[in-house]
């Protein structure tokens, strides 16, 4: 034993015991709880860049977890999903009518259709067709697709959309169901509608269904109207040539319908080739069957038969253009039809505008004289506030879909002088490059007399053929030295190509553009654009003067004025008043076309302006007036539309007789008289 051990025993033995009842009793240690640790990150016991990488426990751990939570909200969110009852509710067609400004029926528009066609009448190859352009697996996934599901998502993260990625199911699911938005939450709700749908509906249902209320375009739902629309014939009579086409149409009408632009047709013709080429790689077209389809289908030229007949037609093509375009309603929207769409026309007026253009007409003998041949008549009136109350746009819509009324195609000649007067009023004039603006009022005078060289600070203006260009007045008529508000007054033409150069062209044209007429209409900036070498349209015409009517306040033409869809309302961006010229500018010009008592309308009619226009070839005469209520403008012109857009001349018109020369004035006459009676 060493001496240590032996004096460590002795330690212990010489401890004296504890007295009775005085030791401490020895307690049991009880077990502390254990508190819950959170995650090891970043993880202890590690050092430098280590610390931050985390533990394949970490990792397992939390894609667990989220899996979970994403199983967990995907199956509740399953559960509450029902497929809606009404299956086709959203994808059947309806009617659009189309109302008077006081609100009575005007025409009904009912030729978008669909026509049920079952599966089993649809030959086989047009089904392969779409199958193989659209979803080559649909009979065999589940509703949806893992692969488009994650080339949609990828898009979405990497490309800033949500396109993409969707079976025949979920198509179908949102043509019926749901709206055409692209949000996540429409994407989410559309797949699992599909794949609840593919549990409960038939693979060939559901394609039957799909096929029976997809948009091919030209206002048909269904292959059975894309067939009668395209190939004239029924779907059960289509090849696997046609089906490729139609199929195409499928991904946008838009974009390779040859009848909508002709640059569509080189895409057409490419997809076709495309969808041939897949049928045979599923399986579903033999080779020598792909090799007897070398010729591209061509489809019929696009026909849209139409229940509007006469005037009712250019107002139904007015009124639908304008709420597509105001209420952001695409083609395919509005095709499904039931919309209410409140027209600003009044009955009164259209009636009375067209029987004064057939009165004018009447007296024109297009058998015995040839320059009655191709008369045209564009006649609009229009509200201050910019309300298009009534148009002619020509004979019948359903003879000549060609809207008179709204053609830019010839020049509005001396009419246009007004424009000029307002720009030299609110502008002032510079006869000296860069020099100092003068004031110009009614009472500056200017030469009035015919021939009158047009003058530049550099000297007589020269055209590009060689000629002086100079001043011409209706009649050679000369004037002498006359104020600009009488020389508005006798419609002398000099004063006002001179006042356009020291004006400035420039700023006539935006004095124009002000008033409403548009950019695209607009003539060369040459000294001829102050005599009118622009060609607006007689509604732009008759919206431009109601500026003046309306003291310089300028509103767009519209002819829509409400829209609904089953009577829940359409938002409309509808246009709003701006200020184009002072107040005195629109009142002093006002005032110059004030006609004389004795052309004045009879009875109590209030006072009106009015100005004719001529074009110095005589190929258009126009006649615009405007009182406090409206401003009406009418245009006659010869144009053998078979041919060409170009203005045929004027000369001999009505026998070369006073009563054709003013043709234009006589229509507008008629027609105003009528309504004050």
């Amino acid at each position: 034993m060493t001496q240590h051990k032996a004096f460590s025993r002795m330690a212990r033995s010489a401890r004296p015991a504890p007295g009775r009842g005085t030791g401490r009793r020895k307690r049991s240690k009880r077990p502390r709880p254990r508190l819950l640790r959170g995650p090891d990150y970043p993880r202890a016991g590690r050092h430098g860049w280590q610390r931050w990488v985390p533990s394949w426990r970490l990792v397992v751990g939390s894609f667990l977890m989220i899996t979970a939570t994403l199983a967990t909200v995907v199956g509740i969110a399953y559960a509450r999903t029902d497929i809606p009852k009404d299956l086709n509710a959203f994808a059947t067609q309806q009617d659009t009518v189309y109302y008077w400004a006081d609100g009575t029926p005007m025409a009904r528009t009912g030729w978008v259709s669909r026509q049920e066609m079952p599966l089993s009448k649809i030959p086989d190859d047009v089904r392969w067709a779409v199958l193989a352009a659209e979803n080559a697996d649909f009979y065999s996934d589940h509703g949806i697709s893992a692969e488009g599901i994650t080339r949609a998502l990828w898009r979405t993260v990497g490309e800033g959309d949500t396109q993409g990625g969707s079976t025949i199911t979920q198509q179908y699911v949102k043509n019926v169901y749901l709206s055409q938005d692209q949000s996540f939450s429409r994407k989410f709700t559309e797949m699992l509608l599909a794949v609840k749908l593919d549990r409960h509906v038939s693979k060939d249902e559901i394609l039957q269904e799909y096929l029976n209320t997809s948009w091919f375009g030209r206002g048909t739902y269904g292959l059975q109207r894309a067939a009668q629309a395209y190939y004239g014939k029924e779907v059960t009579q289509l090849d696997a040539s046609e089906g490729a086409f139609l199929a195409s149409l499928l991904k946008g009408a838009s974009l390779y319908d040859p009848a909508v632009n002709p640059r569509n047709r080189d895409r057409a013709v490419a997809r076709w080739k495309w969808t041939l080429d897949r049928m045979v790689e599923i399986g579903r077209l033999s080779p020598a069957e792909r090799a007897r389809y070398t010729t591209f289908p061509e489809p019929k030229p696009l026909h849209k038969p139409n229940s509007t007949a006469g005037q009712d037609g250019y107002l139904v093509q007015l009124a639908e253009s304008y709420a597509k375009r105001a209420g952001h309603i695409s083609d395919a929207r509005f095709d499904l039809g039931g919309y209410q769409i409140y027209t600003t026309f009044e009955k009164p007026r259209m009636t009375a505008l067209g029987q004064a253009v057939k009165d004018a007409r009447d007296t024109l003998d297009p058998k015995q004289r040839k320059a009655d041949r191709h008369v045209r008549f564009g006649a609009a009136t229009v509200a201050p506030d910019g309300r298009i109350l009534a148009v002619y746009g020509g004979p019948d819509f359903e003879r000549q879909a060609f809207n008179e009324s709204n053609a830019g195609t010839v020049p509005a000649g001396s009419a246009f002088t007004p424009f000029v007067y307002a720009a030299g009023l609110e502008h002032g004039i510079a006869r000296r490059r860069d020099g100092p603006r003068t004031t110009v009022t009614p009472s500056t005078v200017y030469d009035g007399d015919d021939g009158i060289p047009v003058i530049t600070p550099e000297g007589p203006y020269w055209d590009r053929s060689g000629r002086m260009v100079k001043g011409q007045n209706d009649g050679d008529r000369s004037y002498g030295r006359i104020s600009l508000h009488d020389a508005m007054a006798k419609a002398a033409n000099s004063p006002f190509l001179q006042l356009g150069m020291d004006t400035g062209l420039k700023q006539v044209r935006s004095t124009a553009e002000a008033a409403g007429l548009l950019p695209s209409s607009f003539g060369p900036p040459v000294p001829a654009f102050s005599m009118g070498n622009s060609t607006p349209s007689a509604i732009r015409m008759a919206d431009a003067y109601g500026m003046f009517a309306a003291r310089g306040m300028h509103t767009d033409p519209y002819s829509v004025r409400k829209v609904t869809r089953n009577g829940e309302p359409v938002r409309l961006d509808l246009p709003r008043a701006k200020r184009a010229v002072r107040s005195e500018v629109a009142d002093e010009v006002t005032a110059s076309l004030a006609r004389p008592d004795g052309e004045n309308r009879a009875g109590s009619a209030p006072p009106v302006a009015a100005k004719a226009g001529t074009t110095e070839d005589d190929t258009a005469r126009w006649y615009v007036g405007y009182d406090r209520t409206a401003s009406t403008a009418v245009v006659v012109y010869r144009m053998d539309l078979a041919k060409s857009l170009a203005p045929l001349p004027l000369k001999g018109l009505d026998g070369g007789s006073a009563a054709g020369r003013k043709l234009s004035s006589r229509i507008w006459n008629t027609y105003t008289e009528a309504m004050t009676k």
